[in-house]
């Protein structure tokens, strides 16, 4: 059964509790390889949910559970070198709330009724927090608050915006079960009043979790204090999470004829998203910091293109996919700079390309990809949301659009130039590792093959989660 794709890891995730931190970080690796196969076995077809009013296999979130396995493979992979040499003290709570959070997450692509949703963001925060923590200073203490509270007042507001959906169901007089499937099915005879409003607030509870602006404050203290691993985590999949959520319901939002409506509040935040990353990056001195102020811009990006709607959510699926990749080996290649150079000061840091060669290379290149220039697939995401905006008539959203994506490259482009190239003579406090090297280099060529060459059943699980509210392949 399906089903079996969550628990995998949240049984595996109990069980390294109890066990050795050797041990523990085999477990890690192996239930990752698992995952994977079992993600693998569910786009064949050949899982099937026991609960299908609970759970289903919709095209979206399959696509963001592949993305997630997958990059869970490559951090677990990383994490085994990484907890022999970090600062990481209890071992067996790392790998017990990676597992944990890798199942929780899986339970959110898996979801098919809302409060279910609900449930599983909500269990993303509770297993997250301890891995922001996990360093026990006050910084990581703060972090953690501020990550606890502002997510679960956010996730408490998407609670209340699904209870207005089902306020719009009792208007309506519908006698149907409380499924995505089924509210599809009867979305013209919703209450439009209700189901806007559900919107409004689903929009801000989850879109605080995605880190959408002005509810992001959390993201980048969350992502500077947690261990680099985990920092991957949140940026390359939880984010993505997040968003499903807000996008199972524009589609209702469009089934029910109200498209322009939901359309028009994901532009607005994807594009406030966008200029609150652009403005805070400039200047950052934290190297994690700014990593996370760019999921902020990108997530904008990804929101802007969704609503947008035709062509440009093509673009939209295709960033979530490359910037999952990327952002996730920029951070594995930031834990490897901050064990080196032992500090996340971007004045700390320099002459990465001679005194951490290798780490460089996956540095800069991950640097070249996030700005969204070629060879990597966020330049040809952007271009097509561009290209899509266009043909709706969008010409100053468009405006602000590039703007903000100058603004990003600029600032950041600053700070990797400082870091790469600048001059430090500070030690060297640990060396460069295989296994903490070929996971960001996986990542990123990944990215480029995706740019290249696109598997017909990834090609196909993008066509399918658009195609319902009108989203095109071809501009």
């Amino acid at each position: 059964m399906i089903e079996f794709v969550f628990l995998l890891p949240l049984v595996a995730g109990g069980a390294a509790l109890a066990l050795p931190a050797s041990m523990g970080r085999m477990l890690l690796c192996i239930s990752a390889l698992l995952h994977f196969q079992l993600t693998l076995m569910s786009w064949m077809g050949k899982l099937t949910p026991a609960f299908p009013q609970f759970f289903s296999a919709s095209p979206e979130g399959l696509l963001i559970l592949l993305v997630t396995s997958f990059i869970f493979v490559c951090i677990s992979i990383y994490s085994f070198s990484y907890m022999n040499e970090s600062e990481v003290e209890n071992k067996p709570v790392f790998c017990c709330c990676m597992l944990l959070f890798l199942g929780t997450m899986s339970m959110v692509t898996l979801s098919e009724h809302p409060i279910v949703l609900w449930i599983s963001i909500e269990a993303t925060t509770l297993v997250s927090a301890p891995l922001i923590f996990i360093h026990r200073s006050k910084e990581a203490l703060e972090a953690t608050w501020k990550y606890v509270l502002i997510c679960s007042v956010g996730i408490a507001l998407a609670l209340l915006g699904c209870f207005f959906v089902t306020l719009a169901m009792d208007l309506g007089n519908i006698d149907a079960p409380l499924s995505f499937t089924s509210l599809n099915n009867v979305a013209t005879q919703l209450d439009p009043v209700w189901l806007k409003a559900g919107f409004i607030f689903v929009v801000i509870g989850f879109g605080t979790k995605m880190g959408l602006a002005p509810m992001h404050t959390w993201l980048p203290d969350a992502h500077s204090q947690a261990p680099s691993p985990a920092s991957a985590l949140l940026s390359g999949a939880l984010l993505n999470c997040a968003f499903l959520g807000i996008y199972k319901m524009h589609v209702l939002m469009n089934v029910a004829g109200l498209g322009d409506f939901s359309g028009n509040v994901l532009i607005g935040f994807g594009l406030a998203s966008m200029l609150v990353g652009g403005v805070f990056i400039i200047g950052q001195p934290d190297y994690k910091r700014m990593l996370a102020y760019s999921s902020i811009k990108n997530m904008g990006v990804i929101s802007f293109g969704i609503g947008i709607g035709g062509f440009a959510m093509y673009g939209a699926f295709l960033h979530l996919i490359h910037h999952s990749l990327l952002k996730s080996s920029l951070f594995l290649s930031a834990g490897n700079i901050l064990l080196g150079f032992g500090t996340k000061r971007v004045q700390g840091v320099g002459n990465i390309i001679s005194r951490m060669p290798k780490t460089f290379v996956s540095f800069f290149a991950g640097f070249i990809g996030i700005t969204g220039l070629p060879p990597f697939g966020l330049f040809i995401s952007e271009v097509v949301i561009v290209i899509g905006a266009f043909q709706q008539h969008r010409y100053i959203s468009v405006a602000l659009f590039l703007f903000a994506l100058i603004l990003v490259a600029a600032g950041a482009g600053r700070i990797f130039m400082a870091m790469s190239f600048s001059d430090n003579n500070r030690k060297i406090l640990v060396k460069e590792k295989t296994l903490r090297l070929a996971a960001p280099y996986i990542l990123l060529f990944a990215s480029v093959t995706l740019c290249i060459w696109m598997p017909d059943a990834i090609y196909i699980a993008i066509t399918n989660a658009i195609q319902t509210i009108g989203g095109a392949i071809h501009g």
